[in-house]
């Protein structure tokens, strides 16, 4: 190929010369004799084009199989990453509500109509303090009532008290007489019934005067309940009736009033996936942040992990309660929240892209793209350049975040070039490579 290349550098510049020198004008009848000849160069001309043309298409196909033939089968290049040394965490999303530690739905027991409404919204009320009241006209009747009755039962107890000495007395006389033999037996036995029965009676109004006092009791009681009071001390979250509004509680408590103990103690109640159940426990800290501060994160502490099992659309979850500090009032009642919750964290971890545990060489030199799932004993292998050959290095694999993963045993040291990636000769790469980019 270099003779060719020589030959046509000594060919082409003279022909060019030749083509560029400058003719004389030939008489006109010589010309005309000669156009035959003329054109005979034109066609001689055309072919020398046409050969320099294909020579020159020979000459780069040769440069490229040259080059070919002069690079090694086995010549790579590899995409690399750094082994860090970093602080490394492991957080679990999950969403929520924020509630108060204690939170109240304050009813009426008595069926009525509402007299007046002693709170509003965001009143703060302490324990017994009257929230609002049943109108009580029907209610003191009843009292009245009831009042009047035991009285009446107390006086015919007394009349039965009465009826009982005069009783015990005749009998006490008979049987004097009858030790004398002044009486008939017969008396004796009329006395004795006599003062049975006035032991009855005096039984039978003692219990009437008993439930009378009840039902005195009983109606004392519902006028007491016509004032609805605080159960706690907090603040009202929602008042939910108004003066002149009538409340049947026939058969449902209506809710009238909720109330919340302290703000400044708030519970999130976060849904977190089954999937996570075992990396998260009590005591572990967690942050959160709310659509109302979107660039501030909230700090919390799970302090209850519950067994219940929440299912939504075949989505398993379940419920995990985190303490939440809220002494800056900042954070309300059913706000929705993203929790993070810290399940794993190493100040200084070393710690390798995934993208480089995926990778891995094949015994006839290309690359293969493994699995990322480890082994049983958490062992798995990475790759690196020694003097430029591809070098498999054990270790043993920890936590991942879904970007970086934990080494916790092998050969790693910070900045540490590993392998993720294989580009050919050619500079392609075949799809697992390209997979493997696209991962780290």
């Amino acid at each position: 190929m270099g003779t060719w290349l020589r030959f046509l550098c000594k060919l082409m510049p003279s022909k060019v010369r030749l083509m560029e020198q400058p003719q004389q004008e030939p008489d006109t009848d010589i010309a005309r004799t000669l156009s035959l000849d003329g054109a005979s160069r034109k066609r001689k001309h055309l072919k020398w084009w046409i050969v320099i043309g294909v020579l020159g298409v020979l000459t780069g196909t040769a440069g490229v199989v040259m080059n070919g033939q002069s690079r090694s089968p086995d010549s790579s290049e590899f995409q690399t990453v750094k082994v860090r040394r970093e602080s490394f965490s492991v957080d679990i999303i999950a969403t929520g509500t924020l509630k108060p530690i204690n939170q109240v739905d304050v009813g009426s027991e008595l069926s009525g109509t509402i007299d007046s409404v002693k709170v509003d919204y965001n009143d703060r009320v302490r324990q017994g303090q009257i929230l609002a009241t049943l109108n009580t006209d029907e209610l003191e009747a009843k009292v009245l009532e009831s009042k009047s009755s035991l009285e009446s039962e107390q006086a015919r107890l007394r009349v039965a008290r009465a009826t009982l000495v005069e009783a015990s007395l005749k009998f006490q006389r008979v049987q004097q007489l009858i030790a004398k033999r002044l009486v008939p037996l017969q008396d004796v036995d009329v006395a004795r019934a006599a003062y049975d029965r006035a032991r009855a009676e005096e039984a039978s109004a003692k219990a009437r005067v008993t439930l009378a006092q009840a039902n005195l009791d009983a109606n004392r009681t519902n006028l007491a309940k016509a004032a609805i009071r605080s159960p706690i001390d907090g603040i009202v979250l929602a008042r939910k009736v108004e003066p002149g509004q009538t409340v049947a509680a026939s058969f449902q408590t209506p809710v009238l009033f909720t109330l919340a103990e302290d703000l400044t103690r708030m519970v999130l109640h976060a849904n977190v996936d089954e999937a996570n159940m075992g990396q998260i426990k009590e005591g572990q800290d967690a942050s959160f942040t709310v659509d109302a501060y979107p660039s501030r994160k909230f700090p919390a502490k799970i302090v209850s992990i519950r067994n219940d099992p929440q299912t939504v659309d075949g989505i398993v979850t379940y419920e995990t309660l985190l303490s939440v500090d809220n002494s800056e009032l900042l954070l309300r009642p059913g706000m929705t929240a993203t929790a993070n919750i810290t399940a794993h964290r190493v100040a200084e971890a070393i710690v390798v892209p995934n993208g480089a545990l995926r990778f891995s060489k094949s015994r006839s030199g290309e690359a293969a793209f493994q699995g990322a799932a480890a082994s049983p004993d958490r062992s798995q292998v990475v790759w690196t350049l020694r003097d430029g050959k591809p070098v498999a290095i054990p270790v043993s694999v920890g936590q991942s975040d879904g970007h970086v993963t934990e080494i916790i045993a092998g050969e790693l040291n910070p900045g540490m070039s590993l392998l993720v990636n294989e580009i050919d000769a050619n500079g392609g790469g075949n799809q697992a490579t390209r997979l493997s980019r696209q991962d780290n």
